[in-house]
């Protein structure tokens, strides 16, 4: 399972929607700045990261080597960004689970 790591400390463990929120709520421009979500292990096939941005907003970005996804967006909305992320880790490969594989017929 992923877990969530901001700046100033902060850790948990397979982060929900709400844990996302509220991390993302308390990121400033000081001292608490990002968050990133990966699997606790040393080289991840994947990641997403919140920033702050210097205009305002946060910067998202989504990292999966795996599937040659790199994806960086900006937005102001935190609701948004955290179920963003909740559907985007969602559709990551864990150790341990079947790789998932989309088809169209």
């Amino acid at each position: 399972m992923p877990s969530a790591d901001s700046e100033n400390g902060d850790h948990i463990d397979d982060p929900s929607e709400d844990a996302l929120l509220d991390l993302i709520s308390e990121l400033d421009d000081t001292d608490n700045t990002f968050i990133v979500i990966q699997l606790d292990e040393d080289d991840p096939a994947w990641f997403a990261s919140v920033a702050v941005c210097d205009e305002g907003g946060y910067e998202i970005v989504l990292r999966d080597s795996t599937r040659r996804e790199h994806k960086v967006t900006t937005d102001t909305d935190i609701g948004a960004i955290a179920n963003g992320l909740i559907v985007w880790l969602a559709g990551r490969n864990y150790p341990g689970q079947p790789t998932q594989h989309i088809s169209t017929f």
